[in-house]
């Protein structure tokens, strides 16, 4: 049973239709399979006992133990996540019982075996990725039932799907991560719209995707057409999609990889294992299915450079506090005369605005001193090549001899920075300026 802790929020209200028909389908299960729900603003006690912070929740219980729920937020994720933990990884099934699933329109993905249990495309590859995934449904048959799917021969997987081509026979080694990287890429459409659902085929499981984003009036352009066509000539290469920038998931997403309206249409590829991102240098409405397949496969060898978001770079002449965006980063931190301090901020962050009037003052004590820099970075708008902020704020040192920089870790009052700089900056230490470490 799975139970799901809700209050009238946005994201509860998005989920109840998706849970309540994903409810109907798993209450015709053979057993049935019941779903619940909690509403945490009347059942209190209920919520505090189990540790309920936001909403919603949902939690899966079998023979009343407890454990997260780990699957999508629409009817068929949750009926697929559900199936799989009701029973064993691999359910043996009759050619009848099989036929009856491949036609289920409810399930979208399941594994089938066909074969004896003491193969090792058995044991090694198909049973041992039955335990480690849960979105899709894993059963066993005898060889004999392949000959429904137009198959022949010796054991083998085949990965069945509601959409597209439905019959993908295995054809790679016996073991699980071979049977893995053959399926991931199968889980999506050759060419799919961003949403909820796609977050973990794209980021959870670590797959290099193209992502065009255009406006919606723009759907039947004919970039659109063969950016679809370029999606069939290189499928397995990389995944594709395309998304909007203005609603939901979609608008995170392109602040995440830094378009605006003003950009579209314009084609990025991300690459979610070290989260590197990627532009098509030239028009997307000049794209041909070559030169797209070109594009990619550049990225993946190595010979494009990441794209990093910046803002327009500000004119900071005369003023205290010095404005880095990712587009002047290394001209003024790696700058090999200057002791760089930088504050990595988020203009939405708490702790940052509490520090800012400190760090204005901190920057006006060294005004005077051309080879000290006080800094700040809204690393919300801006990326640089070799930092990655975990927090808010994040500060830095970057003093003149030690350009990889120096994190910053001690008590944030202006004393504080002042009393750690004329301990640490090179600048000081040798009296480079007027406030020298004796001033201070």
């Amino acid at each position: 049973m799975i139970f799901s802790f809700t209050i009238y929020s946005g994201h509860c209200k998005k989920l109840a239709p998706e849970y309540e028909a994903a409810a109907e389908v798993l209450s015709k299960n053979d057993p049935p399979i019941a779903l619940a729900k909690v509403d945490a603003t009347q059942e209190k006690t209920l919520a505090e006992r189990f540790g309920i912070q936001g909403f919603p929740t949902l939690f899966w219980f079998k023979n009343g133990v407890k454990s997260e729920y780990t699957g999508g937020r629409s009817k068929d994720t949750i009926v697929q996540w559900v199936l799989k933990k009701s029973g064993p990884p691999s359910t043996l099934v009759t050619c009848d019982a099989l036929k009856e699933k491949t036609d289920d329109k409810d399930i979208k993905f399941l594994i089938a075996y066909f074969g004896p249990e003491d193969n090792t495309l058995y044991t090694e590859a198909h049973v041992a990725y039955a335990n480690a995934e849960d979105k899709i449904i894993f059963v066993h048959a005898d060889l004999a039932c392949q000959e429904g799917y137009g198959l022949s021969g010796d054991a083998k997987i085949v990965f069945f799907r509601n959409f597209e081509e439905q019959v993908n026979p295995y054809t790679g080694g016996p073991d699980k991560d071979s049977l893995m990287s053959f399926v991931k890429p199968l889980m999506v459409p050759t060419v799919f719209e961003f949403s909820e659902d796609e977050i973990e085929a794209i980021f959870g499981n670590q797959q290099n995707t193209a992502i065009l984003f255009r406006d919606p009036a723009d759907k039947d352009a004919e970039f659109m057409t063969t950016f679809a066509e370029a999606a069939k000539t290189h499928k397995g290469k990389i995944l594709f999609s395309y998304s909007g920038v203005t609603e939901g998931i979609q608008e995170r997403l392109a602040e995440f990889m830094g378009v605006t309206k003003d950009d579209l249409p314009v084609l990025r590829i991300i690459m979610p294992a070290d989260m590197k991102k990627f532009q098509y240098p030239s028009p997307v409405k000049e794209i041909t299915v070559e030169s797209v397949g070109t594009y990619i496969q550049d990225v993946i060898d190595g010979k494009v450079k990441p794209f990093l978001k910046s803002e327009k770079p500000v004119d900071n002449s005369g003023k205290a506090l010095t404005v880095i965006v990712g587009e002047n980063f290394n001209d003024i931190v790696k700058d090999p005369t200057k002791d760089v301090l930088v504050k990595y901020y988020a203009p939405w962050c708490g702790h940052c605005k509490k520090l800012a009037p400190i760090w204005d003052e901190l920057a006006e004590n060294y005004k005077d001193n051309e080879n000290i820099v006080i800094a700040k970075f809204d690393a919300t708008a801006n990326e640089a090549e070799g930092v990655e902020i975990r927090g808010y704020p994040t500060l830095i040192f970057y003093p003149k001899d030690n350009k990889a920089g120096v994190d910053y870790s001690g008590e944030r009052e202006l004393q504080n920075f002042k009393d750690w700089l004329a301990d640490n900056s090179p600048v000081l230490k040798g009296g480079s300026g007027e406030h020298d470490a004796a001033e201070l």
